[in-house]
């Protein structure tokens, strides 16, 4: 029987043209490193360091330690005065990111149902975001203070999407079993990976990501609106 609902955040939750966001998000972060490097150079570091994350499979690093090592390792960047600046970016200007998504008042009440309904509900971003990050974005959803059992960030994290080992190391923290599980996400090949382990999935359509134009199965999907409706159609936990 399901009792856990794990949902994806940018382009589910938080419809976006991912794209557009991540380009947004790279010219608006590069300045404030500039003193340190340029930020063509910059961007360019920070997304090897973002895919070391991405293809790390040792358990005993944590993704933002995988980060820091290879960024601050490769760059040999002074991390002391660097970190400040994170965190002062995530706190004072990620924010004006919200213009860069398109926020549905449906996503709040699909959570609520869910909860209303018992279920145990898990935010299943993908851990390459800091807390601050994802928290600002779950305020843009309207659902910042709901009451999740999980939400995956990079402080906590070990393996990133597509990685089934994400998707296991979920698992192992709600101490249940695949088959308890739906993963809901808008990405073919990030998101729908978690039927490797067991879980079953939803596709959600309205921002739907097939990078590499792959062939998938689904166990369900539809809009954000026919999400409202499956998770209304879906008994109470007792």
């Amino acid at each position: 029987m399901l009792r856990y609902l794990l949902f994806d955040l940018d382009g589910t939750l938080l419809p976006m043209d991912m794209d557009k966001f991540l380009g947004a998000y790279l010219r608006l972060l590069a300045p404030r490193l500039s003193d340190y490097l340029a930020p063509e150079r910059f961007v360019k570091e920070l997304l090897i360091s973002t895919e070391a994350m991405i293809v790390n499979n040792n358990p005993a690093k944590t993704n933002e330690e995988v980060f820091m090592d290879d960024f601050f390792g490769r760059t040999g960047l002074p991390k002391e005065e660097l970190l400040p600046i994170f965190e002062d970016f995530y706190r004072r200007d990620f924010p004006s990111l919200v213009h860069a998504t398109r926020p549905s008042a449906t996503a709040a009440l699909i959570l609520k149902k869910a909860i209303t309904k018992g279920y145990e509900v898990v935010i299943a971003t993908n851990p390459i975001f800091p807390k601050l990050a994802v928290e600002e974005r779950l305020r843009w959803v309207g659902v910042a203070d709901f009451p999740f059992r999980l939400v995956t960030t990079y402080e906590e994290m070990h393996f990133c999407k597509p990685n089934p080992n994400y998707y296991r190391e979920i698992i192992e923290k709600l101490g249940c079993t695949e088959t308890a599980c739906l993963m809901v996400g808008n990405d073919v090949e990030e998101d729908l990976v978690a039927g490797k382990t067991g879980m079953r999935t939803y596709l959600v359509e309205d921002c739907v990501i097939n990078r590499k134009g792959c062939a998938y199965r689904a166990d369900f999907q539809g809009s954000l609106e026919d999400l409202l409706a499956f998770v209304d159609s879906l008994p109470k936990v007792t």
